[in-house]
């Protein structure tokens, strides 16, 4: 038979956490309401990130180079953060450890190479 009261600390914390998230989020909305922050007009509800109002329909398709440009920058900001602890434990993992990790910025250096011929970097 399980004991299931070994559970019970996992629970308790999984209810803690979902109360104080909940808190975090509906609290500020209520108190808003309450207190009459929560007051929408026109200039309240304008464009705010940029200034202007949208050229076209915000549902309009990106081109494709936009999502490549940010897969690219993923990637290679991954490469940035694999690159620190493999120099920091170079001197544990020796020679199998730096091999490894120059086949490995080989890819990713040919893969570059392969965007930039393709034009995957290129910007109108």
């Amino acid at each position: 038979m399980v004991d299931l009261s070994e559970y019970a600390p996992i629970l308790l914390f999984l209810f803690v956490a979902a109360g104080m998230s909940a808190a975090f989020v509906f609290l500020p909305m209520g108190v808003s309401r309450l207190t009459g922050t929560h007051n929408p007009s026109a200039e309240k509800l304008s464009e705010y990130e940029c200034g202007f109002p949208a050229f076209e329909d915000s549902r309009s398709q990106f081109d494709v180079r936009f999502y490549l440009v940010a897969i690219l920058f993923i990637i290679f900001d991954l490469e940035a953060a694999f690159l620190f602890p493999w120099a920091v434990s170079l001197d544990l993992t020796g020679w199998v450890g730096w091999s490894t990790m120059m086949v490995f910025l080989a890819e990713l250096i040919i893969g570059f190479i392969y965007a930039w011929k393709v034009g995957a970097l290129e910007w109108d």
